[in-house]
């Protein structure tokens, strides 16, 4: 529903039409939906905003009493929830609510809508759907194909469309893009055994083919990239096992197909193709897209930027770009650099034209060095689930979109705050929304089709003469750190980490990735409580994805973090003039963080799952995160996940993904939703592996 209500009657309910996300089915909106800007608390800014966010997350209150306010961190969100809530339009945290009590049987994995039979669950009463599966085999399938064949063929699929851009960028000059890191290109191009020596178009020609190829190759013969980029003593294992991949979508269709009525039936199969899964999700999809991207925008750089809703202006054009892959994003964003651009703006009555990243994209923005040089980027908006708040500031002239993480009810909040949508890929369509084709040979003019929307649309909002606020909350944020950006900064040569891994100084390595969710005791305060303990335990902390959006708008990607940290992380900070917290951007840069630990792993001479290294996804959202999940347990690592994923229906699962498959070389999974106590589990774990190495 748009307005959020008590009961009504059916009279109501048949006249209401607010439990439908197109926009032509509710008329003037913004006659219909009053907003306060003035009647809310506002959140403290600067240092007083961070003690007190580090007060709050000492009680143990993120419960249902107080929600949401007592989970949200980010000042700004928080200023921007009271305004929707009293609006009692629609938005993320109110729906959690509307959602409760959730059901058992899907949490648990225990419910099968597969067949015409069902939908089944099992119980006590009923332990066997009617084709006879039982819940072992229910659980695993369910997180076969419905988590991590559905995140794995998404990540493949982002790299699949890298692939062809980089190739538009070598066969069409007119489409506006550039190969901006050709040695890049040249280093991984000969990984793969192209001929490096040829003109750098047709280098670009032959690795985006090479991958395009070996993302379509059958799943019975093994994948080039995998070959290429993974580490030797892993692959050995995977053969061993029987899970190294093939071509990814083959291995999707795979994965699928056994996962069909009266097909496989052995709980185990299901796990450990997921774990194979893993693999191909990392190499032909995280891993391969993090390159092609960076050869298209250009790499990490390690420098300052800004983050969070402070950085619109009233009187600016403001773009929003959200998603996960800024092609279209990075080229309209140096169009909206030049002076051509900046000009149309000022004679719409604009100061300037500028674009923010949200989500994903914008921390993948933030963190590569063209996008970094280009003037019209300013900066981060936040996580995802700032998104319908973002767009209630009422300065959002156009929100361009690729995916994923766009929520189904942006075009009400655009129809009511006078927001331009637009899709730039058509695999994610919105109600009411224009959808522009991903064709990377014609950027440039798709690029100039959307700075062309944003202006006529802060035309608009300027002759409506709307109200709007914008919550003055930003913060200063170091970023841009990968493994070429660490060897550079650390003289190139990554013994000066090790040498404070060795001393005691760093106990270990801990990445904090994924999402945050809207579930009580999450909100971001997890994430945040998790990463505190962490560096005061002198655990060095990686992040990515919507987590480093909580790390910037709490303080700790900024050096001052420094004081957060055990005192020889602190030391070595302060040396450095780094924060204890690295971020490494987005949720698909973790295949950059995979990079770094595999040069870890092969500057010691040791195994991947030899590392005094904890996987942590404190609040995971959604298939992706469940895949990455299984690349982390096919590298070896300990992998924490909160909330509790839909598996504990089987102890046959929860076994073989906590305990069997660490038997078997590889991983495990951890599932703690008490931050302290998954604080102690990874210090615990960091130990051990620290005695087992003998430092």
């Amino acid at each position: 529903m748009i307005f959020r209500r008590g009961k009504v009657s059916n009279k109501e309910k048949h006249n209401d039409l607010g439990g439908t996300n197109d926009p032509k089915d509710h008329e003037d909106l913004h006659a219909q939906i009053k907003v306060d800007y003035q009647s809310i608390d506002k959140s403290p800014q600067g240092k007083q905003l961070h003690d007190w966010q580090r007060e709050h997350i000492k009680g143990a209150d993120q419960s249902k009493e107080g929600y949401p306010m007592n989970v949200i961190l980010d000042p700004a969100m928080r200023e921007m929830y009271q305004v929707v809530n009293k609006s009692k339009m629609t938005n993320v945290f109110d729906r959690f609510s509307e959602q409760q009590p959730q059901c058992k049987f899907c949490i648990e994995g225990l419910s099968c809508q597969l067949c015409a039979n069902g939908p089944c669950r099992i119980s006590e009463r009923a332990p066997r759907g009617v084709c006879g599966v039982d819940a072992h085999t229910m659980v695993a399938r369910n997180f076969n194909y419905r988590h991590v064949t559905i995140g794995t063929s998404a990540n493949i699929f982002h790299a699949h469309q890298a692939a062809r851009t980089l190739k538009a960028a070598a066969t069409n000059p007119e489409s506006g893009l550039k190969i901006r890191d050709q040695d890049k290109l040249k280093f991984f191009a000969g990984m793969l055994g192209i001929n490096t020596d040829a003109d750098i178009n047709q280098i670009a020609i032959d690795f985006a083919d090479t991958v395009i190829d070996d993302i379509h190759g059958p799943y019975h013969i093994e994948s080039k990239l995998v070959n290429a980029f993974a580490p030797e003593k892993r692959k050995n294992l995977w053969r061993d096992l029987g899970i190294f991949p093939g071509g990814g979508y083959s291995e999707v269709a795979y994965a699928q197909t056994m996962s069909m009525t009266n097909f496989t039936s052995d709980p185990v199969a299901f796990l450990l193709n997921g774990v194979r899964m893993g693999i191909a999700n990392e190499y032909q999809g995280l891993f391969a897209l993090d390159i092609l991207q960076e050869i298209l925008i250009g790499s990490q750089k390690i420098t300052e930027q800004e983050q969070n809703m402070g950085l619109l202006k009233e009187n600016q054009v403001n773009i929003i770009t959200n998603g996960h892959m800024p092609l279209l994003a990075h080229v309209a964003i140096e169009k909206a650099s030049s002076e051509e651009w900046q000009q149309k703006a000022k004679e719409a009555g604009a100061e300037g034209i500028q674009v923010l990243g949200h989500v994903c994209e914008g921390q993948q923005l933030l963190n590569y060095e063209g996008s970094q040089n280009m003037s019209a980027y300013t900066g981060q908006e936040g996580e995802w689930l700032s998104e319908e708040y973002v767009l209630a500031t009422g300065v959002v002239d156009l929100f361009m979109f690729d995916y994923n993480c766009t929520v189904p009810t942006l075009p009400l909040y655009a129809e009511r705050f006078g927001t331009k949508l637009v899709s730039t890929h058509p695999v994610i369509k919105l109600q009411g929304t224009e959808t522009i084709d991903f064709v990377p040979e014609k950027m440039n003019e798709q690029a100039d089709k959307v700075l062309d929307m944003a202006i006529d649309a802060f035309k608009t909002r300027k002759q409506d003469q709307r109200e709007t606020y914008i919550p003055p909350h930003t913060s200063k944020c170091t970023v841009g750190f990968s493994t070429e950006s660490v060897l550079e900064a650390l003289g190139g040569s990554l013994q000066p980490l090790i040498d404070q891994i060795t001393n005691g100084n760093i106990r270990g390595i801990a990445t904090v990735v994924g999402c945050t969710t809207a579930q009580y005791g999450q909100g971001g305060s997890n994430v945040f409580k998790i990463t505190k303990g962490l560096i005061e335990n002198n655990i060095l902390v990686l992040s990515g994805g919507c987590t480093s959006s909580v790390m910037e708008y709490t303080n700790l990607t900024n050096p001052e973090a420094a004081e957060d940290a055990g005192d020889g992380l602190k030391a070595v900070c302060q040396q450095l003039g780094i924060p204890p917290v690295l971020s490494y951007g987005a949720c698909v840069d973790i295949g950059k963080m995979t990079h770094t630990a595999v040069a870890l792993a092969d500057e010691l001479g040791v195994d991947t799952n030899q590392l005094p290294l904890v996987i942590g996804a404190p609040e995971y959202l959604e298939q992706k995160a469940v895949a990455d999940a299984c690349t982390a347990v096919a590298l070896g690592w300990l992998v924490h996940v909160a909330p509790v994923p839909s598996v504990t229906g089987s102890e046959t699962v929860v076994e073989t993904l906590t305990k069997t498959t660490e038997e078997m070389g590889l991983g495990k999974l951890m599932v703690e939703m008490d931050a302290d106590r998954a604080v102690k589990t990874y210090v615990d774990h960091i130990e051990t592996k620290r005695k087992e190495l003998g430092i």
